[in-house]
């Protein structure tokens, strides 16, 4: 099959399993419909063999399971669907926050790089107006205070006069494209060093915070929680344990326990931990 036809029967399904959810008062999205197809299919219990096109009588299957998995409340195995969902849709490594980061940023400082990198100036005024759109341009790079506060540009203006006074604006107007881009970023360095700087003698950095006293704080208090909750999912999944050996031991007490439940809720407690150390090491 076609992967264009293979994706709209796999939209297909997933749209009929959403509806038939909803006619059962139950809104679920179409993401945590994806998760659950795939899941179901490649369960092995299930008997789907995925090398092979689905044809009317396994999408039929396909769909009862999935509404009878996503209607079952009582089974944790919902619940851990759920957890990875959400944990896909939210959670990012350090390197692709940084990168997305980074993308944003020289995506919202497009327009007025470009002003300054585009522009001609000549007259006096222009000349002041473009190193007032340097100065703006060096704040919002560093994200260290805000452009349209009278101290904050004062004090980002005289760091960048130390280092590039006005009267150097003609020899940056004959550069290319590219190299002012590129001192831009090192204007930007060179400014925010000196602010931060002068915040750590004492004699300026309005408007940055103290990022190292505030991580000091946040940081232990953010990690314990997730040690807590940590330890309380690995006491959890050894009680589970636990009773499963003894189950396996004595299988009369399977008439008091439901192992395939109690099987279920260690794997969302597992799957929990693994959650909870990724973020911890992360």
């Amino acid at each position: 099959m076609p992967p264009t036809q293979a994706e709209s029967v796999i939209k297909n399904i997933i749209r009929e399993i959403r509806q038939e959810c909803a006619a059962r008062g139950e809104i679920v999205s179409e993401t945590l419909v994806a998760f659950m197809v795939k899941a179901v299919v490649l369960d092995p219990s299930n008997g789907f063999n995925v090398d092979r096109t689905l044809i009317k009588s396994d999408v039929q299957k396909l769909v009862k399971l999935c509404v009878a998995r996503l209607l079952d409340s009582q089974n944790p195995s919902l619940d851990t669907i759920k957890m990875q969902v959400y944990f896909d849709m939210n959670y990012t490594s350090r390197e692709e926050f940084l990168e997305e980061h980074h993308r944003v940023l020289e995506s919202r400082l497009g327009s007025v790089r470009r002003e300054i990198t585009d522009n001609r100036a000549c007259a006096r005024e222009e000349l002041e107006s473009l190193y007032r759109k340097i100065v703006s341009y060096v704040l919002l790079r560093s994200g260290l205070g805000s452009p349209t506060n009278i101290k904050i540009v004062r004090e980002a203006t005289a760091a960048l006069q130390s280092v590039f006074p006005q009267a150097e604006l003609g020899t940056f107007l004959t550069l290319s494209k590219k190299d002012k881009e590129r001192q831009l970023k090192e204007l930007t360095m060179i400014v925010t060093g000196i602010r931060l700087f002068n915040r750590d003698c004492g004699k300026g950095g309005e408007g940055i915070d103290d990022l190292p006293a505030i991580l000091h704080e946040a940081i232990p208090a953010t990690t314990q929680h997730i040690d807590s909750q940590l330890q309380i999912a690995q006491d959890q999944a050894y009680c589970y344990t636990a009773i499963l050996e003894k189950i396996t031991k004595n299988p009369l007490m399977s008439l008091e326990f439901q192992p395939y439940m109690l099987k279920e809720a260690l794997y969302n407690v597992r799957q929990y931990e693994i959650f909870l150390q990724i973020i911890l090491v992360s």
